[in-house]
């Protein structure tokens, strides 16, 4: 009776937290949080620690780090620790710093495992000799310095330590580590009689056994005015200044995995991803990276101008820099400088060591409709059916929680779903693919084969005294799977075959939520710190780490369902660091506000600037009702996001596109369109993401590096090097100021009108859409053929769109392959560059292919190109091809008209020349 009395208790707990927002006082902040608040405290030069034995030693130059004062004998003893400084192709710098093994520390620290790729050791540099010389300013001291690359040096000052990269040419600094004695390395030690180790928030206890073992030093980039990146947050895409003047809230940007019901926009506050690498920009147009391989809490402060000034540390005055400090409660130091020195160089630095993301399926670049929860069958079919009746296309249709037997997955509820190997396949018959869920609590309940396999084979995480770690989700009693382990990942895997997940096909792909891990029960709705893993390590040593563990196993499970041939699918709520190896993920459990509409752009941009290039944010909002007005505007600004889909929490009104009158129907449906419309291009830019790291929606400043306007700007993103998207936040709103950077012109995506670039321009806006141009002296390709569902078309022709700039040139790139295998690794692509010029298009091959397509390329826009012309000539061929004006879209509310090059008939997969008589 007493546990039927907890249970009840425990489903009030969870109905509330459906109901209720984000209370700020259940997670902790920084003076809450000892090791944040005790690495705060540090004032400028208090690291005294010196390089001593430096030299060159396995291709690395390596140190020891030890205190240049007499100890203190009322002081715990301070050891040496090992440094060592390794370098890689493309201007890459690795440091480490550990506690030195031969001196029997407590326990070997935890160091992430399976981020950084193998690849990445092949192109390490190995150092033979360094050179040192006295820096000005030093009082003698020295440095030792090393080769980066050609243009950019390593340098380990000795005392007082100090690490940075410069450039060769006027040894103008681009990145440092403790330039401000900040560094601060609390090591393993012995726990004295009148100690208390134990942490205690909000009635739960934090035995931690290994007391503290925080790590916290201070950053510096250098030519720079901005800092982005370490998301996740709901906050601007330049990241303000969380300490010294002016700063008002002092509390840095936490990056700790949670999961926070309808989290506050414009907040420091961690939420359901961490990936620590940031990004600085500067005025000189360039770029640097700083990243820090860490699993453990982190907080991180961006330091106003003139928070040092009374640290009495002088610093070069002719650089603008932007200092930041970096604390974790656990770890090492692993640490990469990026040199960059554009922006997309250091994108590319930061994915050769944490992977390219992966080439997504074709079907999922497109729109996705999901609801917590479709009830059952029949409602899947009703749902499916209205997107064929009202004409808007879709490609997958998702299930919730709900659909399971119980909250077990892999399983299905025999009354609501009796039949899912006919639902997938009715929907797979129009091309079409269902998503179901699958988080990673087990739910404790013996007569559940998977709880039962993973009792008895020991594959849980255990709590703090050895136990099966038992914490309460959606099931209930609920355990969950250590997946630091390669062998039980593995185990995971096995789980997706069709053998295993009864009533799954080859249609079928998954949703990984709740996996930062989320638990109702524990602190912070998330698990013990003091639970242990694999070998002993402590979960507060890899939480950041958990949800990316699971994403990879989950991957790679659907990977050997289709024996290595197949694509997966997998979208996850909780990321790290190499996560965009493994899929997509979107921005979580936000609101149906306009603030949130928003903040969704910022957020959007922070992960694909840290290479989760595959995001997006729930359309419309995941809680509460949004007036129509704000799901139009959402449809019209999802539509651009890498990831797109509707989703909304099972306490709101049902929101499909066809329920809030023809109206705002036919808006949907044409937001939805337009998507469709660019698919070709989304994903010759998926792939440009998968070879290069360079994400699919960027900020402005990615292709304006030199372009100040550009750098805070959040309001605006650019899609590709081509198109400019500026969003709607306000409701009833009749004008909106947009930003067109550079010196070329910009044409409107639906009338083809030309604006000038290198202003801000007031334009009117409808509630038709929002604004969205193309760069003048760009190619986009199209689909214009509206089809049920991408699958569907494969086939049909394509539409390039050829706007000119001020030399009457363009150019732009197109990439095809089968959408589904990895043939393409194997070069089964047709990838095409276009070229338009002195009135000629040429298209002509990018690398070796060997794909077959019989597509056409069926008209050629051309904005910003005189009428005159009556016909083309097309060769190969000698045909010709009428020139006329036709409509610059289909299906708009207003077609307006362009100059088109009406049927040239030329085959996407062959080279051809098309000139304008």
């Amino acid at each position: 009776m007493k546990m039927k009395q907890v249970a009840f208790l425990f489903l009030i707990f969870l109905a509330s937290q459906t109901v209720y927002s984000w209370k700020k006082d259940e997670f902790r902040a920084c003076d809450q949080t000892p090791f944040c608040k005790r690495a705060r405290f540090r004032k400028p030069g208090a690291c005294t620690l010196i390089a001593h034995d430096v030299s060159i030693s396995d291709g690395d130059l390596t140190a020891k780090l030890i205190p240049k004062a007499p100890h203190d004998q009322d002081q715990d003893q301070i050891k040496p620790l090992t440094l060592s400084v390794s370098v890689y192709q493309d201007g890459i710098m690795r440091l480490k710093i550990d506690e030195d093994p031969s001196l029997d520390p407590r326990k070997k620290r935890f160091q992430v495992a399976d981020v950084v790729i193998s690849e990445f050791e092949t192109k390490k540099l190995w150092l033979q000799s360094a050179s040192t010389e006295k820096i000005n300013g030093d009082d003698g001291g020295l440095s030792s310095v090393v080769y980066l690359s050609d243009g950019y040096e390593a340098v380990l000052r000795h005392d007082p330590f100090e690490v940075y990269v410069r450039e060769k040419a006027g040894n103008r600094r681009v990145v440092s580590l403790n330039s401000h004695g900040l560094f601060d390395f609390e090591q393993l030690r012995v726990k004295k009689e009148d100690e208390d180790w134990e942490e205690r928030f909000r009635g739960h206890t934090d035995t931690r056994p290994y007391g503290p073992q925080s790590i916290s030093f201070d950053v510096s980039f250098y030519g720079s005015d901005f800092v982005y990146g370490i998301p996740e947050h709901a906050s601007s895409f330049a990241l303000k200044p969380t300490r010294g003047p002016g700063v008002e809230e002092s509390e840095p940007f936490r990056l700790f995995n949670l999961d926070v019901f309808e989290y506050h926009h414009e907040s420091p506050f961690g939420i359901y991803g961490s990936i620590p690498f940031m990004v600085s920009h500067g005025k000189s147009g360039q770029s640097s990276g700083f990243f820090w391989l860490n699993a453990a809490e982190m907080q991180i402060d961006v330091l106003a101008k003139g928070w040092d000034a009374e640290g009495g540390i002088l610093m070069p005055t002719e650089q603008s820099r932007i200092d930041t400090f970096w604390m974790s409660e656990a770890g090492i130091v692993d640490t990469f400088f990026f040199a960059g020195p554009g922006p997309k160089d250091v994108v590319k630095q930061y994915v050769s060591v944490t992977g390219l993301p992966a080439m997504p399926q074709l079907f999922s670049t497109g729109y996705h409709q999901c609801r917590w929860n479709y009830r059952d069958e029949e409602d899947v079919e009703n749902v499916d059916s209205k997107f064929d009746e009202h004409d808007i296309p879709y490609d997958v249709l998702w299930l919730d929680i709900e659909h399971t037997d119980g909250k077990r997955y892999f399983t299905w509820d025999k009354m609501l779903f009796p039949h899912p190997e006919e639902m997938q396949r009715k929907l797979a018959a129009k091309g079409r693919h269902m998503v179901t869920i699958v988080d990673p609590h087990i739910k404790r309940d013996e007569s559940f084969h998977l709880h039962k396999d993973a009792s008895q084979r020991g594959y849980y995480i255990k709590d703090a005294t050895g136990k099966d770690y038992d914490g309460w989700c959606w099931p209930g009693s609920s355990s969950y799977p250590d997946m630091l382990n390669p062998e039980i990942r593995s185990w995971w895997a096995e789980k997706f075959s069709y053998d295993n997940y009864v009533g799954s096909t080859p249609s079928l792909y998954i949703w990984n939520d709740m996996n930062e891990p989320s638990v109702f029960n524990g602190p912070e709705v998330t698990m013990p710190r003091d639970a242990l893993h694999l070998g002993g390590v402590e979960h507060r040593e890899l939480h950041n780490a958990y949800g990316y563990y699971f994403h990879m196993a989950t991957a790679e499970g659907l990977l050997k369902r289709g024996d290595g041939k197949d694509r997966p699918f997998v979208l996850s709520r909780a990321f790290f660091a190499g996560s965009q190896r493994y899929g997509a993920v979107w921005t979580g459990d936000n609101s149906a506000d306009w603030d949130h509409l928003r903040v969704s752009v910022p957020m959007v941009l922070t992960l694909g600037l840290t290479g989760m290039t595959f995001s997006g944010a729930d359309v419309g909002g995941f809680f509460g009702n949004p007036e129509p007005e704000l799901l139009v505007r959402w449809y019209q600004l999802g539509a651009y996001y890498p990831f797109f889909r509707g989703h909304a929490h099972h306490d709101t009104k049902r929101r499909e596109p066809w329920l809030f009158g023809e109206r705002n129907t036919a808006l949907m449906r044409d937001a939805i369109r337009i998507r469709y419309t660019l698919l070709p291009y989304f994903y010759t830019l998926f792939r440009e993401a998968n070879v290069s790291g360079v994400p699919v929606v960027r900020p402005l400043w990615m292709e304006f590096p030199s372009d100040e306007a550009a750098f805070s700007n959040d309001e605006a993103f650019m899609v590709g090097n081509s198109l400019l998207v500026q969003g709607i936040y306000t409701a009833r709103a009749k004008h909106a100021s947009v930003y067109l950077p550079g010196k070329e012109s910009w044409y409107d995506l639906r009338t083809g009108t030309a604006y000038k670039g290198g202003k801000v321009h007031k334009l009117e806006v409808s509630e038709e859409s929002i604004p969205a141009f193309q760069r003048a002296g760009t190619i986009v390709p199209r689909k214009d053929r509206f089809r049920r569902s991408s699958t569907q078309m494969v086939h049909d022709p394509y539409t390039l769109v050829i706007a000119l700039n001020s030399s009457q040139a363009a150019e732009g790139e197109l990439y095809v392959d089968d959408g589904k295998s990895y043939d393409f690794k194997h070069g089964a692509y047709i990838h095409r560059r276009f070229v338009f010029s002195n009135g000629h298009l040429t298209s002509s091959p990018v690398g070796n292919s060997r794909f077959s397509s019989d597509c056409i390329i069926e008209r050629v826009i051309l904005l910003g190109f005189t009428p005159g012309a009556k016909t083309a000539l097309v060769e190969p061929g000698n045909q010709t091809a009428e020139i006329e004006l036709g409509p610059l879209r289909f299906g708009g509310q207003h077609a307006a008209v362009a100059v088109t090059i009406r049927k040239p008939g030329v085959r996407v997969a062959e080279d051809w020349k098309i000139k304008i008589l």
